[in-house]
């Protein structure tokens, strides 16, 4: 086997292959790269690993970010993608370049997030014995990561309407049929002019709920190189002349991910989000899909015995949990990140030292106001 720095001839090579890979992502496709870059603030370098038959079985897209006193870190979202996760040669060629790259661009470490499922010890023992080690900032209050550690996965591969269907709980079922019954509309052939629809939605949720969103420039850059490259969708819904909700979902091979979602204050009552998801959930069983990944939810269960109000009351991603469950999705649980420190000092600065200062600067704003 060798590897090599990926070129833009490889570019279909790469996708086909984590296309077909049972651990490929979205957010290892060619594009992800290209769309990070867009920005200005990342940089993406992509590695292969080549079997004999000069045929892709191991790789990663990697961004590379840089900030002003405290360097610069690789991040591969999502990986790395190897053809056997059981295969140790795999993961120690593929981890000896990216480890070469991360010494000539003098990255303080590199992170990493395989959706590899808890459960498989030795994935977990080999990443150890490589020098990884646990983040200490993960978010345990939220989806546990960068990236979800907690999805909630939907199988549809070659199922029917009514297949599928059957397989939601009943109250979820009665609200698609409330929005169907309503009127609402659920506009699947979007345009990139929607993109502005998408993003007052979304930054309506954002006021609601209480989370910071990208600039539109940065959803306007998923039209270009996802959307137009047949690895997303933009999907709207409209009652009464208004739009409702929205969502943006990726795909690569047969897996399709619902990434981004947004909803207004009005109209509620007339349940556009599972009319939305319904459709989401089609489209992707015609583009081929096999399973319709819902993405993050709490990695907090409830327990028997444990209230459910009083929980939900501690944990706000309890109420997003029953609606994903609604649609008889399965939760998943993945391995999580991991970081590989190159230099201990400046990852000392990254993960210890900035997001102290950031905390100080968050109370020093907070009292001023």
């Amino acid at each position: 086997m060798t590897t090599r720095e990926l070129v833009e001839t490889d570019r279909t090579a790469w996708n086909d292959f984590v296309g077909a890979n049972a651990y490929g992502d979205a957010l290892q496709a060619w594009e992800w790269g290209d769309l990070k870059a867009s920005g200005g603030d990342w940089r993406p370098l992509r590695v292969g690993l080549f079997s004999a038959d000069n045929e892709i079985v191991g790789g990663a897209v990697m961004i590379l970010r840089r900030l002003a006193g405290v360097g610069a870190f690789l991040y591969i979202p999502r990986g790395p993608v190897l053809g056997d996760w059981g295969d140790a040669g795999q993961f120690q060629a593929v981890m000896s370049k990216i480890k070469e790259i991360a010494a000539r661009e003098k990255a303080a470490f590199v992170k990493i997030d395989p959706p590899v499922p808890c459960g498989q010890t030795a994935v977990v023992q080999m990443l150890e014995a490589a020098g990884f080690i646990r983040p200490r900032d993960l978010d345990a209050q939220g989806f546990g990561g960068t990236q979800p550690t907690c999805v909630m996965v939907l199988n549809i591969g070659g199922k029917q309407d009514d297949q599928l269907m059957a397989e939601f709980k009943a109250q979820c079922r009665r609200n698609i049929r409330i929005a169907q019954k309503k009127g609402v509309e659920v506009i699947s052939d979007t345009t990139r002019e929607d993109v502005k629809s998408f993003y007052d939605l979304l930054s309506v949720t954002a006021e609601r709920d209480g989370f910071g969103v990208r600039p539109e420039s940065y959803y306007e850059a998923i039209w270009t190189h996802l959307i137009e490259n047949g690895l997303g969708k933009l999907f709207l819904t409209r009652f009464e002349g208004k739009y409702l909700s929205g969502a943006l979902c990726f795909k690569i091979g047969d897996k399709c991910w619902y990434v981004y979602g947004a909803s207004s204050n009005e109209n509620r009552n007339v349940m556009p989000n599972y009319a939305m998801q319904w459709e989401m959930i089609r489209w992707a069983r015609e583009q081929g899909c096999a399973t319709y990944d819902f993405r993050g939810v709490s990695p907090r269960r409830r327990q028997e015995g444990e209230d459910a109000a009083e929980l939900e009351k501690e944990d706000h991603l309890q109420g997003l949990n029953r609606f994903k469950e609604g649609f008889g999705a399965q939760y998943i649980e993945y391995i999580g990140e991991f970081d590989l420190p190159i230099n201990q000092a400046r990852y000392w600065l990254w993960t210890t030292a900035k997001p102290a200062a950031q905390r100080v600067l968050r109370r020093v704003r907070r009292s001023k106001k």
